[in-house]
């Protein structure tokens, strides 16, 4: 158990981050501790223990579907077998490893397929770090399309920063701007588009980002950008089925007043994580499945991932 509170306490202090990292070693953890359990457990008690290893995990962030979705993956097949609990811990590691497989190979079409939506000449923004959105960029430019990038420094943890390095070292021409500068930019530098990825998407199409994703969102729609959404559609939050709304994390002050050394007493803070991107303000979601309007999300999970909704 202590590998894998160490796990989630990693995930909680964001020394693991980002969306398909966190569902990586999440699901990892998991499966990794069930096979460790012995099956000379009871069978009451050997499921009460992956149980509460589930749960561990599971809350360590209430943003990251993508992870909790690879729980509900091995949970669901473990529930499939009636025989043995060898033969439970034998599905857990299979389901696991399953699932990871499934995270790179749906990654790798979203580069694929995003890449191919942008043309030579192109200048493009993104907000925040997603791993998809930056690779996104590299495989275009990989392709031979002269492009060039702009990306927000996003605060208080400056992940735009991150990607800035991954861009610049990729060899394409990049500018990073403050955020509260987003706007003008989308005002005055001939964007062509903008990509950025997503921490999760609701069964309305509702997408989950890094603050500052719904402002950038404005941005496009009055400035008349197009603004497409990357990820996998392994980050669907299926209990927002039933109606349930998906919680936007509050993270610790500490990340804002790390570089103020004398915070005048009494100040009060908010630091909310993510924020929401309504699907009118999205021109299109670029997934495993292609290239399609948020509202069509729910139906496509339904049929690509039925075991989303029916553990």
């Amino acid at each position: 158990m202590d590998q894998l509170r160490s796990v989630a306490d990693d995930i909680i202090s964001l020394k693991i981050q980002g969306a398909t990292n966190v569902a990586i070693e999440g699901v990892k953890a998991f499966t990794e501790y069930i096979n460790r359990l012995p099956t000379s457990l009871g069978r009451e008690e050997f499921l009460n223990k992956v149980q509460e290893a589930r749960d561990i995990i599971y809350n360590t962030r209430p943003t990251e579907p993508a992870m909790r979705n690879g729980l509900k993956k091995v949970m669901y097949d473990m529930y499939q077998i009636e025989g043995s609990l060898d033969e439970m811990e034998a599905a857990a590691l299979k389901s696991g490893a399953e699932y990871l497989d499934l995270l790179k190979t749906t990654k790798d079409k979203i580069i694929n397929t995003g890449a191919q939506l942008i043309e030579d000449g192109f200048t493009i923004m993104t907000h925040c770090h997603s791993s998809i959105s930056s690779a996104i960029f590299v495989r275009a430019h990989e392709m031979g399309k002269d492009i060039k990038a702009i990306c927000t420094e996003t605060r208080p943890r400056y992940q735009g920063r991150k990607t800035a390095r991954e861009l610049v070292e990729a060899g394409i021409p990049t500018i990073q701007v403050v955020d509260s500068a987003m706007r003008w930019v989308a005002r005055n530098q001939s964007i062509d588009m903008i990509i950025i990825g997503m921490d999760a998407v609701t069964s309305e199409g509702t997408i989950f980002n890094k603050i500052g994703s719904r402002l950038l969102a404005l941005a496009a729609k009055e400035a008349d950008i197009p603004l497409y959404v990357s990820g996998s559609l392994l980050k669907f939050d299926s209990n927002t089925v039933l109606g349930s709304r998906t919680e936007i994390e509050m993270r610790d002050i500490k990340e804002i007043t790390a570089d103020w050394p004398d915070v005048p007493e009494g100040l009060q803070f908010l630091n909310p994580s993510f924020e929401t991107v309504s699907r009118d303000l999205v021109d299109a979601m670029i997934t495993e499945e292609g290239v399609f309007p948020p509202e069509l999300v729910f139906e496509i999970v339904r049929q690509k991932y039925p075991w989303m909704l029916e553990f």
